[in-house]
């Protein structure tokens, strides 16, 4: 069994979840639900980011402490996790106290290993609150920062430690160009543009808030300082391992981070040149997943583009919603919500295609044979599933790339080609026909054969609805307790089905 350690980029405690960070969770939550029923040992990390200088701001707007709003916060975003059924392994808040530790051990790893790697620079420049960080021109826009664009740019002077980043462009590059570290394409070739520009060297303290972890070594004046936001925040990743402390290596290096493209260059430069510093493993592998855009922008709190996430899954359900999202949005660019496209592939794809597909084979072994799935297969439809089935796991498991909705598309085309069975094979027709009863044990039994390898491989991204129709089959056990290998080898006759109300069922005008 191999194990598989798989992260998502920690939420920043400043607001409410939305649409954005569920695309993330949802799409690694998949990713994780697959590489479990591949059979491999997943550990799952999702967690917060709270500390830094909008954390302190917004909790002194409101008139409370800090640790009071990012408890709030933190227990908002877990409910909403719950509901939409993400199966983290571990939910990590920068406030824990072994994080803060993991985040001091790694800077004096640095120090001890890269003793020339920190240095006290004076240094101003344009601070973005909103990005917790310092903007290069090319990525300011009349004087705002583009991914924050209502925000007002801050003016910094201080002297702070600094992490010397520049020393690592030729080691990033090659993991870059001569690895599959990072993907997708265009994530890659931004990077590789970026160091070409030359990478700049970068704070890792700031003196000017507390609200962090304190910052391990004194500066020449004696003054200490607060670990700059990223430093603290990109770390959870090692320190929920238990790094420093004995054995943390038996899940380090990470296989996955899932981020999102606008921080590709904080986990692919500085996150990996930091692990080198210190003399740690690199992570294997970074996904950089685009935006969910709403009539073309992105959902931002700053920006008022909001969508509330609450009515989204109300309008059909945590599972639809799940399917939806990662059907519509291509998980290596950037994709549109809409209310009209979301009932559009609802009715077509989920109540129509593959609801009716169950709701009329389960009912026609019920009416044609008392309930009991008869013996029959068609080889044909077997051979052509499969292929099909391969391409949904190419997809999936990262071999080119993660592209979770080109795996859905796959496996839709099994869909399609039961229905299309069906509509052949006339199983009422053949049912009036005596002398024809073999070929109507074969139809059945081939139909149940496909719902059961559509069934698993659903089962990661619509966990509730998959469950629920195994059960109605017959099938043993929890689907998830499956592996795709074993779910394909059941033989289904003898099972006992079960009508139910519909899976999908369509919404009321």
């Amino acid at each position: 069994m191999d194990r598989f350690y798989i992260t998502t980029a920690i939420d920043y405690a400043n607001g409410d979840p939305h649409l954005g960070h569920a695309f993330e969770k949802i799409g690694a939550d998949v990713i994780a639900r697959y590489r479990r029923m591949c059979g491999d040992r997943v550990h799952f990390l999702i967690g917060m980011d709270e500390h830094g200088q909008k954390v302190a701001s917004e909790a002194a707007d409101r008139g409370i402490e800090p640790q009071a709003l990012v408890d709030d916060i933190a227990e908002r975003f877990q409910a909403m996790w719950r509901r939409l059924s993400i199966s983290n392994d571990q939910f990590i808040r920068t406030t824990e106290a072994s994080h803060r530790a993991g985040v001091t051990a790694l800077i004096e790893a640095i120090f001890r290993n890269s003793p020339e790697d920190f240095y006290e620079k004076e240094y101003e420049g344009w601070y973005c609150v909103g990005c917790e960080s310092f903007k290069q021109d090319s990525e300011i826009i009349q004087g705002k920062c583009i991914l924050h664009p209502t925000r007002t740019l801050q003016w910094v002077a201080e002297r702070n430690w600094f992490f010397r980043l520049s020393a690592y462009t030729d080691r990033l590059r090659k993991l870059i160009s001569d690895t599959d570290f990072l993907g997708p394409k265009s994530r890659r070739n931004e990077m590789l543009a970026l160091l070409d520009q030359g990478l700049e060297d970068i704070s890792a303290s700031r003196s000017r808030f507390t609200w962090g972890v304190p910052f391990p070594r004194p500066s020449s004046t004696g003054e200490t300082q607060t670990t700059y936001v990223w430093f603290d925040a990109l770390p959870n990743y090692l320190t929920a391992t238990g790094y420093p402390n004995a054995g943390f290596d038996e899940r380090w290096p990470a296989d996955l981070h899932v981020v999102g493209k606008d921080i590709t260059r904080f986990h692919s430069i500085i996150w990996p040149a930091m692990l080198m510093a210190a003399g740690l493993e690199l992570p294997r592998h970074v996904w950089a997943h685009g935006f969910v855009l709403l009539a073309g922008d992105r959902f931002s709190k700053s920006a008022g583009v909001r969508l509330d996430l609450n009515e989204a899954i109300d309008r059909f359900g945590p599972d639809a919603f799940r399917y939806f999202l990662l059907r519509e949005v291509p998980f290596d660019g950037d994709g549109n919500f809409s209310w009209e496209r979301f009932e559009e592939r609802y009715n077509a794809e989920l109540a129509n295609a593959f609801g009716n597909l169950a709701s009329r084979t389960i009912s026609m072994i019920d009416r044609y044979r008392g309930g009991t799935v008869p013996s029959g297969r068609d080889e044909t439809i077997d051979a052509a599933d499969a292929a099909d089935l391969a391409a949904y796991h190419t997809h999936m498991s990262g071999e080119s790339g993660y592209l979770l909705h080109e795996a859905l598309k796959a496996l839709w085309r099994t869909v399609a080609r039961a229905n299309e069975f069906v509509d052949r094979q006339a199983p009422w027709k053949l049912a009036a026909d005596e002398t024809r009863s073999e070929e109507l044990d074969r139809t059945l039994g081939s139909l149940v054969r496909q719902l059961t390898r559509q069934t698993a491989h659903i089962a990661p991204f619509m966990p509730q609805r998959a469950q629920d129709l195994w059960e109605r089959l017959g099938a043993p056990g929890n689907v998830a307790d499956h592996s795709f290998d074993e779910a394909g080898a059941f033989d289904p006759t003898g099972w006992r089905v079960t009508k139910g109300e519909p899976l999908f069922p369509k919404e009321q005008k």
